[in-house]
């Protein structure tokens, strides 16, 4: 165990270190510590890009549903590359270019752009949703974190959490958004070599995927299922809302913003290749490692679990616990260390976006203040923490909540805007409430395992579209702006 302790402090203080010396580059604006003075390269932002939108959501919570569900989850890997892939073509190109022409910082603030200025209540609105729904999805990053953690030193989830939000101050307050893009390539690279890793290991163990296949089948041949069973809308509508939750990077600021960043709308096209070139093998093989980990480990019971945890939130330890038993004891400190690095640079991201929409957005008074900048990171950090020790939910339910309400809040109307689509206020706010409560009431009814809650989310917000246009004649105030 001392090995493995050193080797995690040692490959974590490698991650620290990236991120701190990125400290040399810094400006002390509030643009270099938002936007990284817009001189980000195409393959630094690309794979800053794939760590921040996979870490703790993959390491963790996608790894764990193929461990519940079995082959089925092929499908959530297909719709969202396949919907990731329409937002790079329809959205990034054009939020590099208009935030540069506009001059904004903050995906709040290009939403609320027109010909005639900014729309004062849009800006706060969209701030606001930012600032609560990204702090739930920090916390998701903290709680996969501490799970890493817990994992390896058994440790209570709390202490982990608490250590991942310091974590992110660090790297926060040494170079802003540049450390967070700096270590997410680092790390990047980590994460490709460590699912690599595992699933030679286990298939040293196991076998072959043909051995994976049979052990599977012996368990619960339900696990071999290519299609999910009793989908009451039918596997058309499920495939359609896996295409949507991967559309739904479209209403994500902690990841626009780094094609906010990017050196020049050129080099999207080169940052897109170099994104998926990573990002499908790495879902691929979180699959894998989901499926090896079920066989591997096919009794959670045997795995100490802290008070209050659930066998279903056990299976949130598998990758850990994979490591824990396959890997050398250097190989699991640097695999843990990059985990537990990876989740907090993502969140660290999140949280920066968040300190952004307070600063920009919601109180532009400091706009300009670059120490306000590093209060509002402070402040948003404790948020998350708090988020992180207190709510019930699971790593994966809490990264969906926050990217379906985002995805349906602020991804349809931000799309419309981008193709300069005339849009009053009233008809924006309409659309960003109808999409985020379709969202909440479909959750709630239960229907996201039939259907894909950002799916119905994003078609109720696109309708109120129109019905927002509609009302315009009757409410005079209501009058549509460029």
């Amino acid at each position: 165990m001392t090995i493995v302790v050193l080797s995690f402090l040692f490959f974590l203080g490698i991650f620290i270190a990236i991120g701190v010396s990125s400290a040399r580059a810094k400006k002390t604006t509030t643009d270099d510590y938002l936007l990284a003075d817009r001189n980000v390269p195409p393959w630094l932002a690309s794979l800053s890009a794939v760590a921040t939108n996979n870490s703790g959501f993959m390491f963790i919570g996608m790894i764990a549903y193929t461990y519940r569900v079995g082959i089925e989850s092929i499908w959530m890997m297909i719709g969202w590359i396949v919907g990731d892939f329409f937002a790079w073509l329809l959205v990034h190109p054009r939020v590099r270019r208009q935030s540069e022409d506009h001059d904004v910082a903050t995906i709040p603030a290009l939403l609320s752009h027109t010909s005639g200025g900014h729309k004062r209540v849009i800006t706060v609105l969209a701030g606001l949703l930012t600032f609560v729904l990204l702090g739930v999805y920090a916390a998701a990053q903290l709680k996969a974190g501490s799970k890493a953690l817990e994992a390896l030193f058994h440790w209570e989830p709390e202490v982990g959490a608490i250590v991942g939000a310091v974590m992110v101050v660090v790297y926060c307050f040494s170079g802003g958004i540049r450390a967070s893009i700096w270590t997410d390539a680092a790390q990047s690279i980590v994460m490709i070599l460590a699912m690599l890793t595992l699933i030679l290991a286990a298939s040293f163990e196991i076998g072959p995927p043909s051995a994976v296949l049979a052990n599977l089948k012996a368990q619960d041949p339900n696990l071999l299922n290519w299609f999910p069973a009793d989908v009451r809308f039918g596997f058309v509508l499920y495939l359609i809302g896996m295409i949507f939750g991967g559309f739904g990077a479209i209403g994500q600021p902690h990841i626009l913003v780094r094609f906010m960043a990017i050196r020049s709308v050129e080099d999207i096209q080169r940052a897109r290749w170099i994104y998926f070139m990573w990002f499908i093998p790495f879902f691929a093989m979180s699959i894998l490692v989901g499926l090896y980990g079920r066989a591997y480990i096919p009794d959670l019971t045997d795995i100490p679990l802290t008070a209050g945890m659930s066998e279903s939130d056990a299976t949130e330890l598998i990758m850990p616990e994979m490591a824990r038993r396959l890997l050398p004891d250097v190989l699991i400190g640097l695999t843990l260390a990059g985990l537990f690095s990876a989740t907090m640079s993502t969140a660290d991201s999140q949280i920066l976006v968040c300190s952004g929409a307070i600063t920009q957005d919601i109180s532009p008074r400091f706009k300009d203040s670059y120490f306000a900048s590093k209060i509002a990171t402070l402040a948003v950090t404790i948020l998350a923490l708090i988020i992180a020790l207190f709510a019930k939910q699971g790593v994966f339910a809490l990264v969906l909540i926050a990217w379906s309400a985002l995805g349906a809040g602020i991804g349809p109307p931000l799309l419309l805007r981008l193709m300069k689509v005339p849009l009053s206020t009233f008809t924006i706010m309409l659309m960003m409430t109808g999409g985020i409560a379709t969202v909440i009431g479909w959750r709630s009814l239960g229907l996201n395992g039939d259907v894909f809650e950002l799916f119905p989310g994003m078609v109720a917000s696109f309708l109120m579209w129109p019905v927002g246009t509609l009302l315009e004649w009757v409410i005079p105030s209501a009058e549509p702006e460029a």
